[in-house]
């Protein structure tokens, strides 16, 4: 089962050169989801060589501009190409009266259905859920009113031994309740164990994205032992005041919320552009939590070698 993310853009507010505004894409079994969307999103996807025509489902943290100032042009471009099945946007419900306006002034009618589903400002709760994966908010503490996102894969079933399917002649309508636990009884009577006959599936992946955000313990036991939290680290550790002063987070507290959460990894973005080198970034962060990713444009990070441990 494929459970990747890319990186689209890793900025803060002001764009640079060879950094772009927030943006990533969780690819989940084949089902891709879009998570916040800065300035210029669409083209880091092309450029990425990933089909944005195959996202169904866009999470937007804030109304910060560099986290959705590219929706509207992905809306746009989504539709000129003949785009004719659901998109789905999770957002405050500013963002809709937002995309209403532009739409309307520009007297564009979409080929395609497009939902807007509210994220509220005081609950957290699951805002999409299927067979493979659940995705909630989590209140996020920044200078309006922004979400964090948690991405929580189910677990599969167990999966059957094919030569065990041979040797016991199970027939394919007792496959499913086999794979749900069940032993099974041969042609003899012998009743064979299920763990004699089924091995464990694929672990279950799960990722927080917690991005602009003051330091925040509140946060510790929400994201507990996640595999991969995504926290913004916007300033060095010198510069503790003016994080708090602007709703951001150090290197060094994002790393510290990784280290008391028991997470496996942690991917730290949202550099302030005022920094040419975000190594340094890294190597701070380093000092408290050792595994610790830098989430440059155009990286692809393979959950199944996270639980490894890349470093």
């Amino acid at each position: 089962m494929s459970f990747k993310l890319t990186i689209l853009g890793c900025n803060s507010a002001v764009p640079t050169i060879e950094r772009h505004p927030t943006a990533q894409l969780l690819n989940a079994n084949e089902r891709f989801f879009l998570i916040d969307c800065g300035e210029g999103t669409q083209i880091r996807l092309k450029e990425y060589q990933l089909n944005f025509q195959r996202i169904n489902h866009i999470f937007i943290s804030h109304l910060h501009g560099d986290h959705y100032f590219g929706l509207i042009g992905l809306i746009s471009s989504m539709h000129l190409l003949g785009r004719n099945k659901d998109l789905h946007v999770y957002a405050h419900q500013k963002l809709k009266a937002i995309i209403d306006l532009q739409l309307s002034a520009s007297n564009t009618e979409l080929n395609y259905p497009l939902f807007f589903h509210p994220i509220s400002e005081t609950n957290e709760q699951v805002l999409y859920e299927n067979e493979k994966i659940s995705i909630s908010n989590i209140i996020l503490n920044h200078t309006i009113n922004c979400s964090g996102f948690i991405f929580k894969e189910k677990k599969s079933k167990r999966k059957i031994i094919k030569e065990r399917i041979e040797q016991y002649n199970i027939p394919f309508d007792k496959y499913n309740g086999i794979k749900e636990g069940a032993d099974w009884i041969s042609n003899s009577g012998e009743i064979i164990k299920n763990n004699k006959i089924t091995v464990e599936s694929s672990p279950a992946h799960s990722y927080a994205f917690c991005t602009d955000t003051i330091y925040n313990e509140a946060l510790i036991e929400k994201i507990k032992e996640i595999d991969l939290l995504y926290h913004e680290a916007t300033f060095k550790k010198d510069l503790a005041v003016r994080a708090k002063e602007t709703g951001h987070s150090t290197t060094y507290e994002a790393a510290l919320i990784a280290k008391n959460s028991a997470v496996k990894n942690l991917l730290i973005g949202h550099f302030s552009q005022r920094y040419k080198n975000v190594d340094e970034l890294l190597i701070e962060a380093k000092d408290t939590f050792k595994n610790t990713h830098l989430a440059e444009s155009g990286l692809v990070l393979d959950f199944n070698k996270l639980n490894k441990r890349i470093d």
